[in-house]
């Protein structure tokens, strides 16, 4: 394996055992034959580049006294200075963990803008990716919290990922960019994303890939160039398999250059973002470059591939500087980069919980109610027509009582006639989905519902870019199964974003997804998935799960506030075997049905985030039904039979899965001193976990019993309901505790 000082020695043998030409060319000149490249702009990449390599040699030095926590190496990846150099410095770019030169390159080029000097910026920027290395609070973008490259200035896009995993989201930006054009980005900004070989076939990239080709052949512009920086000779693929599967794709335009000479790799980054530039259109630039720093086990690398060595060759051969000369520039810059490291060692880290919390998305209820009762204000004032328009003059109040996928269906219209960003999208969205819940929805808000591929990454991933570029996206997965085949999408990339950020990049959204099971079983264990213990963990999302078409308008307009307010993402699972329930008792009692409210009660009927909602039956002094979803209808069934054998109930609708009702949870349980837990979910990683975890908390020491699904997938038809919960079940754990 390559040591620093070895890569530092070679660097030196090679540089010192060139010869300058007798004909020197002119700065001004293209450094070579062929080329664009000029000798100004090529000495100020390799600054660019000598820099990045110094940050390696540099995190390395503070790693061996325990001073540096991140040592992935940019070395043999310095090329991408020259992308940087053929962008533009408003084009948003979201870089991966090899990409210090482009970093610094890109900051060296705001120096135009700052009026700092070159020389300046590029020691700032050194700085800056030195922080992220210690982990410092005064890391500019992420406060400490991770080393990442990003920096709002510089329209750098922060990124934690799998390998290839924020390529989604770079689709949705690029989709966005036009759609919602800022102050600070042209409507000609294009995107660029930088990926590694190792990510190609991860589920990020061939979701990009696919996606950017798929909305191309839809004739949707999506402004994106992915660069894919490729060590791939001697490792585990196939010789030629990267360009491949990169060559191969449909609707996506693709050049190849060797990411080690900084001519070809500037000639070809400059020629890729022009052609996205001009035809709006996605392509992909495959550099071939080499791992110089490594980790133990990765191949030995081709030595003679080094990019400083040969930019250093260009240079020299081109009469631009002496050998001598470029090594004291060397060791210049490695003084000025080894002075930061030791600057930032003293500074200090990240002390408390509450530090590090506190750039997850901000929770602020009375920002949200403001929202809702400002929604309706519009609604009722200069929005009035708008909305009477968009519901062809028959306005949802006026059309009795509705089922759950009626309301939510005339809450997305409502939303659409408010908000000009909001975008809903999915597979079969404008035919209803699959459900037929946002029926009607394409014909009322034009191009802003549109389907997309059913592929749950790249739709996830198309409304965090989405978001990210200023609108507010309401996309639709198939179901709880494609969830979790897209869950990357949520856990790491839309919970991370403020996190990382330290709040200077949101991307709101409110993902609406078909949940839990039907009590018959129809459609087998895909269909009938019913296990939110992936949500149940993720830091700083939302999770509502309205019952009650009463609930569902008031809960999705929260949502849609608190994305728009805090730049909130939320899962809004809605319960499919409720969406067209009518009866509540017995049949005919349209008892589960609810009228749609008007904007006149939409503030007195807001539902803050994290507040249950609480029935009570009889006396409601003798037992506490804690549940959701499909388990508060068939909890009020059961406390209406035990209502007339004389026991009162008290049945709480969580509402909110995460942040759980503690609160409201735990008072009413205290009321009654019994507490049945109802979960859809399975026993193990259940929602009914968190509940009897808050009740200790709580100091709840009463009798508590929890009734649950089974620890099986939903089996197909009748059998489903051994698995699930039934009323019988419910009226079992009941009297069990009534007996106590």
């Amino acid at each position: 394996m390559t040591t620093p000082q070895s890569l530092d020695e070679r660097f030196r043998d090679a540089v010192s055992a060139l010869r300058p030409p007798e004909h020197r060319r002119a700065p001004g000149d293209p450094v070579r034959d062929g080329v664009t490249l000029t000798g100004t702009r090529a000495l100020e990449l390799f600054d660019a580049q000598l820099t990045s390599r110094h940050l390696d040699l540099a995190a390395r030095w503070l790693r061996s006294f325990n001073e540096g926590f991140h040592t992935v190496a940019s070395a043999g990846h310095e090329g991408n200075a020259a992308v940087a150099a053929a962008l533009r410095g408003d084009d948003p770019a979201l870089l991966h963990d090899r990409a210090a030169a482009f970093y610094c390159m890109r900051a060296a080029l705001s120096a135009i803008r700052s009026r700092e000097s070159r020389t300046q910026r590029l020691e700032d920027a050194a700085r800056d990716i030195l922080r992220g290395v210690v982990a410092s609070v005064r890391d500019p973008i992420s406060g400490g919290r991770d080393k990442v490259f990003g920096n709002r200035e510089l329209h750098l896009v922060p990124v934690i990922s799998t390998p290839a995993g924020h390529l989604p989201r770079a689709v949705g930006l690029a989709y966005g960019l036009s759609r919602a054009p800022g102050p600070d980005r042209p409507a000609d900004a294009i995107v660029a994303a930088s990926f590694g070989d190792e990510g190609v076939d991860q589920p990020g990239a061939i979701a990009a890939l696919h996606a950017a080709g798929w909305h191309d052949r839809a004739g949707e512009r999506i402004p994106l160039l992915l660069i894919c920086e490729d060590d791939a000779p001697g490792g585990p693929a196939p010789d030629g398999w990267v360009a491949a599967v990169l060559r191969g794709r449909p609707g996506v335009r693709y050049t190849y250059a060797d990411g080690c000479d900084l001519a070809v790799t500037f000639e070809a980054a400059a020629e890729a973002a022009e052609f996205v530039r001009r035809e709006r259109r996605p392509a992909v630039l495959h550099l071939g470059t080499v791992r110089l720093l490594g980790e133990p086990g990765d191949p030995e690398p081709d030595l003679s591939r080094d990019p400083l060595v040969s930019t250093a060759r260009l240079l020299i051969e081109a009469g631009l500087i002496e050998p001598e000369q470029l090594i004291n520039r060397y060791d210049e810059i490695g003084w000025q980069v080894r002075k930061a490291a030791e600057e930032v060692l003293g500074e200090a880290k990240l002390a408390t919980v509450g530090e590090i919390v506190a750039s997850l998305a901000p929770r602020r209820p009375l920002r949200i109610a403001h929202a809702v009762a400002d929604a309706a204000k519009r609604a009722t004032g200069p929005g009035a027509a708008g909305r009477a328009q968009i519901f062809g003059g028959r306005l949802p109040e006026q059309a009795g009582p509705m089922t759950l996928a009626q309301i939510i269906n005339a809450g997305l219209t409502d939303a659409l006639a408010d908000r000009p960003q909001l975008r809903v999208f999915g597979p079969g969205t404008t035919r209803g989905g699959r459900h037929g819940v946002t029926a009607g929805l394409r014909e009322r808000g034009g191009d802003r519902v549109f389907d997309t591929l059913p592929d749950a990454t790249g739709v996830i991933g198309l409304a965090l870019g989405a978001g990210l570029a200023g609108l507010l996206p309401v996309p639709e997965l198939a179901g709880l199964a494609d969830l979790h085949n897209g869950e990357d999408q949520v856990r790491v990339q839309a919970a991370t974003m403020s996190f990382l950020s330290s709040g200077a990049y949101l991307n709101p959204m409110v993902l609406r997804i078909p949940a839990l099971a039907d009590p018959y079983g129809i459609g087998g264990p895909l269909a009938n998935d019913n296990s939110l213990a992936v949500l149940r963990d993720v830091p700083g999302i939302v999770v509502a799960a309205p019952a009650r078409a009463e609930d569902a308008a008031p809960m999705l307009r929260t949502c849609l506030a608190a994305a728009e307010t805090d730049g909130t993402v939320s899962v809004f699972l809605e319960p499919a075997a409720l969406y067209q329930t009518r009866d509540l008792y017995q049949q005919g009692d349209n008892g589960w049905l609810a009228p749609y409210p008007a904007p006149e009660r939409w503030a007195d009927e807001h539902a803050p985030i994290g507040r249950a909602r609480t029935y009570t039956l009889g006396t409601a002094q003798d037992l506490t039904i804690v549940t959701y979803g499909g388990g508060v209808r068939m909890s009020l069934r059961v406390a209406a039979r035990l209502a007339a054998d004389g026991y009162g109930t008290r049945v709480v609708d969580l509402r909110w899965l995460n942040p759980l009702p503690v609160a409201d949870l735990v008072r009413e349980s205290l009321e009654t001193g019994r507490v049945l837990i109802v979960d859809e979910t399975r026993r193990s990683g259940g929602v009914g976990e968190g509940v009897l975890a808050a009740l200790v908390d709580g100091a709840f020491v009463g009798s508590a019993r929890r009734v649950a699904a089974a620890d099986a997938p939903v089996p197909l038809g009748p059998a489903a309901q051994h698995v699930l919960v039934g009323e019988d079940a419910i009226t079992e754990g009941a009297q069990a505790l009534l007996a106590r």
